[in-house]
């Protein structure tokens, strides 16, 4: 298959895709299974032909995807104006500490915010697919730690943990917005990015590995 072709291929199943696609998935699409850096070199591209379109091709935690660009994206709402579903203060807080302090437990998130996380907050991230448990800490009760998931990176629009904003300034100084929109990539989910802005202010600080026993079936961290 010509190089023009296979851009089409690659083209049509991103563009019809419901979730990104990894570079196994797209290679799957042609016979001769082209290496890694091929489709790579095709993507790269692709998201050149589409730079100046109200679409972008971009690499997300979980593979690749088109969404819209963010200029577009007031717009673009007009199309759905019930008024996105919003998350509590204390749900929010508790997603920053986890998102820049995991992986933590809950007596983790409870000591930094100084009162008691409830089930229904955790378990309400957990269903939003944003965190999940990824092991337990060796210590007494072995509690659950709690770590952000790919569709966290996903719906930030972001490949990599490292992406994160950093945290700048002294302690308890406001770190950037950085939740100010969570979603599908769309802008379709509001948050309350003051509720972060007012908690995440410290380093981003990773807990020792060897204190994680991490389940048979965890999924794998970006």
């Amino acid at each position: 298959m010509s190089t023009l072709g296979a851009k089409h291929v690659l083209e049509a199943a991103l563009l019809c895709a419901q979730q990104p696609l990894t570079l196994r998935d797209m290679a799957a699409l042609f016979d001769d299974q082209p290496a890694p850096d091929a489709i790579q070199a095709l993507l790269d591209e692709l998201a050149r032909d589409w730079q100046d379109r109200g679409v972008e091709l971009v690499s997300l935690a979980s593979g690749w995807r088109f969404q819209s660009r963010s200029d577009v994206g007031a717009a673009l709402e007009r199309l759905n104006p019930e008024r996105p579903a919003r998350y509590s203060r204390a749900a929010m807080e508790t997603l920053a500490i986890i998102a820049y302090r995991q992986p933590v437990t809950r007596g983790d998130i409870e000591e930094i915010r100084g009162v008691t996380v409830s089930g229904p907050i955790i378990k309400q991230l957990e269903d939003r697919g944003w965190i999940e448990a990824i092991g337990t800490r060796e210590s007494p009760g072995r509690p659950a730690l709690y770590a952000t998931t790919r569709q966290f990176l996903d719906d930030l629009g972001l490949a990599r943990l490292d992406e994160l904003p950093a945290l700048q300034g002294p302690p308890g100084a406001a770190p950037p917005a950085l939740l100010a929109r969570l979603g599908d990539g769309q802008g379709a989910l509001e948050l309350d990015a003051q509720a972060v802005a007012e908690t995440a202010a410290d380093p981003m600080q990773i807990a020792n590995p060897d204190e994680v026993t991490s389940p048979s079936d965890s999924t794998p961290q970006p």
